[in-house]
């Protein structure tokens, strides 16, 4: 089946072609793992930029890792749906981000090259979160659901088809850059509203295959050496779909994300080489950024 969003995976293990079976639904194939980021090194590395005149924030450090992850680790970028592996042909992130009333929220989504350095990925992400505070400003979900409510006996009729949409056919581009579901990563930050990580399940509708819950910072004894040091810690909930990758796969992609997390100053320059899925053949020239 043709996809706006991705290739079919055909050169996968043949006991991965038969994981999606036995489970078929995205929630039923969760796993949960907690990492736990030294928060005194990222703010030593956000006050560096800010001498240098640069406003770093934690999101684009978290986003930034993870995307330096997915351009060495691409099955990190695949997804499931009506039972078959597809590798997506782009990456992006969708995250929440609190309107400037602090009373409601909206969820960005935003596009990134696999070469982006971390100040591209923080320019990015600085340009949407300005734009989400504009209280008057609607992004292409919001416009989304105005257009849907407005005839309130067909919200139901509207997602039902989309979602047969999604599984058996495909969803038309607009609808797909739209969808906040449809997407490489999804990130919250519960911090900004003082709660604790979390391990948030992954949405059946959509495409998403691993979610981020950055949770309220805490003190805790950390050993440095042969000494024990008081840290500022902030633990990320993380939710994996297995089907995607096998548990060996994460672990080492774990491991690799602690690196980069513990040492921002790794992404601030391209990524040597790209490892590419060996199943996607072109870039949807739509998802390409200038």
């Amino acid at each position: 089946m043709f996809r706006t969003d991705g290739y079919r995976v055909k050169t996968n293990d043949p006991m991965y072609e038969l994981v999606p079976y036995i489970m078929p639904l995205r929630y039923d194939a969760c796993n949960s793992v907690t990492e736990e980021i030294d928060l005194d090194l990222m703010q030593d590395y956000i006050k560096k930029c800010r001498a240098k005149g640069i406003s770093m924030n934690h999101m684009s450090i978290i986003i930034a890792g993870a995307l330096r992850l997915y351009s060495q680790n691409p099955y990190l970028n695949r997804f499931v749906m009506n039972r078959k592996i597809y590798a997506r042909n782009h990456f992006c992130v969708s995250f929440v981000s609190l309107r400037p009333d602090r009373t409601s929220d909206t969820v960005n989504k935003v596009y990134f090259n696999l070469d982006d350095d971390i100040f591209t990925v923080n320019q990015k992400v600085q340009a949407v979160i300005e734009q989400s505070q504009n209280s008057k400003a609607n992004n292409a979900m919001d416009q989304l659901i105005a257009k849907l409510v407005r005839i309130p006996f067909l919200i139901g009729i509207a997602v039902g088809a989309l979602k047969i949409l999604d599984k058996y056919f495909a969803l038309p581009f607009s609808v797909v850059h739209a969808s906040p579901f449809h997407t490489s990563l999804f990130v919250t930050n519960l911090a900004s509203i003082r709660t604790n990580a979390i391990y948030h399940h992954l949405y059946e509708f959509g495409t998403t295959g691993i979610f981020l819950a950055m949770g309220q910072p805490s003190k805790k004894l950390v050993q440095n050496g042969e000494t024990i040091e008081e840290h500022k810690i902030m633990e990320i909930g993380i939710v994996t779909d297995e089907r995607i990758a096998n548990g060996h796969y994460y672990g080492r992609c774990f491991k690799e994300l602690r690196r980069y997390y513990r040492n921002p100053e790794l992404l601030e320059t391209k990524p040597e080489t790209i490892v590419r899925d060996p199943d996607v053949k072109t870039k949807n020239p739509k998802f390409i950024l200038k």
